[in-house]
């Protein structure tokens, strides 16, 4: 029993000690903490200005996506995709937006365009709500197109 005892013993000890030695490691000394170093500035750029080209291609497909959705017009929406959509796909496209009722649909800020690749934020305000929405674009064969 008395082995039991002092091993418990200097096994709470142990424990203790560990503890204390912990708080004094990470309790604050009373000076301040070192800055946090700096980010180290990218080695090239990371984006590019894209050519006045794809700038203006990318703000007509955004405003006529725009336009097909205040419009409830999937024909014209259809003819925004990369892909030839489907006449299924199309008459649900335009059950949805029948339903939704009346909307307005505007573009808050300027697109994004990296590359070949594009993304639009459309903002979308009707009774059910108001949704912005990222559509992204992608350049097909010298055209600006939604995918899929």
């Amino acid at each position: 029993m008395k082995r039991q005892l002092v091993a418990g013993s200097v096994l709470l000890g142990a424990v203790v000690a560990g503890a204390v030695l912990g708080l004094l490691l990470i309790a604050p000394s009373g000076s301040d903490p070192a800055p946090a170093p700096t980010p180290a500035a990218p080695l090239a750029p990371t984006s590019r200005t894209p050519p006045e080209a794809d700038v203006a291609a990318v703000n007509v497909a955004a405003r006529a996506i725009a336009d097909a959705i205040t419009r409830h017009d999937s024909a014209a929406y259809g003819k925004l995709t990369c892909r030839t959509q489907t006449a299924e796909a199309l008459a649900n496209l335009q059950r949805t937006w029948d339903t939704a009722g009346e909307v307005t649909a505007t573009l808050p800020k300027a697109p994004d365009i990296r590359g070949e690749s594009a993304t639009v934020v459309v903002h979308v305000e009707g009774s059910a709500g108001i949704k912005d929405t990222p559509f992204p674009l992608h350049k097909l064969d010298g055209r600006w197109c939604v995918p899929g």
